[in-house]
């Protein structure tokens, strides 16, 4: 444990940011997971409306950070495609 003060409100600020991410990173695969639990079900309607939340966290971890941009923007695309054959 640090003895510096500065040093120590560090680690309590990582920790706090550290729980936040996680926190974020583990909605975002629920997101993801859900949308893809409606593909396989073919539930078209269900799969949109959540492939919206999906997208929109995606895009949110992209923006903090969380994940690399290429990598949000591969997922949403991959789900896109996936729901698109669904409704050809």
């Amino acid at each position: 444990m640090p003895n510096i003060k500065s040093a120590i409100k560090r680690v309590k600020t990582s920790e706090a940011r550290n729980a936040q991410n996680t926190n974020f990173k583990s909605s975002l695969r629920t997101a993801v997971k859900k949308t893809e639990a409606a593909i396989v079900k073919t539930d078209a309607a269900v799969a949109v409306e959540s492939f919206s939340s999906a997208a929109s966290k995606l895009d949110k971890a992209a923006a903090k950070g969380l994940i690399h941009k290429n990598a949000a923007a591969r997922k949403k695309s991959r789900l896109a495609k996936k729901i698109n054959s669904l409704n050809a």
